[in-house]
């Protein structure tokens, strides 16, 4: 395996909020696709990135006991923080490290009830 995730999926009720929450959290924009009864907002990544998306479909549950996937938080996670906070979001645990080698985390809630968890790199880099 050369890397373990391949594809992720966030769950969501209203892709509109959804997509703007993100959108603001991370200052990216987000493409849309619809497959059939399956609505998705793609994150922009470049192979060989992991890619995913938020979706929406009859399916799909937000919750807050979920699978916890962890999306790059930059050099700071502050930052992302204080976006999703005005986005509407809730931090869960705020900048956190772990080790200087593997980094910092912290986690939020978003706009749909998920847990979303945020790294920085560790070996020095600010987190």
């Amino acid at each position: 395996m050369n890397k373990p995730i391949n594809w992720f999926e966030i769950p969501v009720a209203d892709l509109e909020r959804a997509q703007r929450f993100y959108e603001a959290t991370f200052a990216i924009d987000m493409q849309r696709e619809d497959m059939g009864p399956m609505r998705m907002a793609l994150f922009p990544y470049a192979e060989p990135a992991t890619g995913g998306a938020l979706l929406a479909c009859p399916d799909a549950r937000p919750g807050d006991h979920g699978v916890v996937i962890y999306l790059d938080g930059g050099t700071d996670l502050a930052v992302p923080l204080a976006r999703a906070v005005a986005a509407g979001g809730t931090v869960l645990m705020p900048k956190t490290e772990l080790s200087p080698e593997i980094g910092f985390i912290a986690m939020f809630a978003d706009s749909e009830g998920n847990r979303i968890g945020l790294h920085s790199p560790g070996r020095g880099a600010q987190g």
